[in-house]
């Protein structure tokens, strides 16, 4: 099975949580055939805006989200 992960960032209200302040303006890094490189983009993106606290980039698990049945905890 394809594990597909997506990269994206953008500017949230508080630092410490994942609340976008404008959906709009969401950098849309990419999508990633594993994880590892997913993690390669995704650290790239959040050193290069280590100095800006309210900017935050994830990586997203879309195989969990395309096909939740696989992915249920026992």
């Amino acid at each position: 099975m394809q594990k597909l992960h997506l990269v994206m960032g953008g500017r949230v209200k508080d630092p410490q949580h994942l609340e976008f302040t404008d959906l709009s303006k969401i950098d849309l890094v990419g999508v990633y055939p594993d994880y590892a490189s997913a993690e390669e983009a995704w650290r790239s993106c959040a050193q290069r805006t280590v100095d800006d606290a309210e900017m935050r980039y994830v990586v997203v698990h879309l195989h969990r989200l395309l096909e939740p049945a696989l992915h249920k905890p026992e």
